[in-house]
């Protein structure tokens, strides 16, 4: 009877020192190799902003193709815009109202760079959004993302 005490006993401490040390191993690996990107990158004409990316499918595809240098042109005095070599997946909905600073999808392949707020009823995906952006004037811009 002694016997199948310890028996049991030492295969219960062998099941719970095996499972805790994998699991441990399996979160250290997570831990490891997930990284959220909230953020970014951009040179425009010299001077270097942050954009504040959203959480889609839109911005980890995105994200996979930097570094990219564009010649943006000018569109209606309020928008920057270039079209992409390969369209990237899309989640467009209206949003009613574009700020100043918003980086838009329209389509799945033209970039959008809003330097003015205005009210809108196209859709666009939301790749993400510079604080602070000015007035980028009437011509074309330089534009890095990195």
């Amino acid at each position: 009877m002694m016997y199948k005490r310890v028996l049991f006993s030492i295969i219960i401490s062998v099941i719970m020192i095996t499972g805790c040390s994998s699991s441990s191993k399996d979160n250290e690996v997570n831990a490891n190799t997930y990284e959220v990107i909230n953020s970014m990158n951009a040179i425009i004409d010299g001077k270097e902003y942050i954009i504040n990316l959203e959480d889609n499918k839109t911005v980890k595809s995105f994200i996979n193709m930097l570094p990219l240098e564009f010649d943006m042109e000018e569109l209606n005095g309020n928008e920057k815009y270039v079209y992409l070599d390969n369209a990237l997946p899309m989640d467009s909905y209206s949003p009613k109202r574009i700020n100043a600073g918003d980086i838009m999808l329209y389509g799945d392949n033209c970039l959008v760079l809003f330097y003015k707020s205005f009210d809108t009823s196209y859709s666009y995906t939301k790749i993400g959004h510079i604080d602070n952006l000015p007035d980028l004037g009437n011509g074309n811009i330089k534009i890095k993302f990195k």
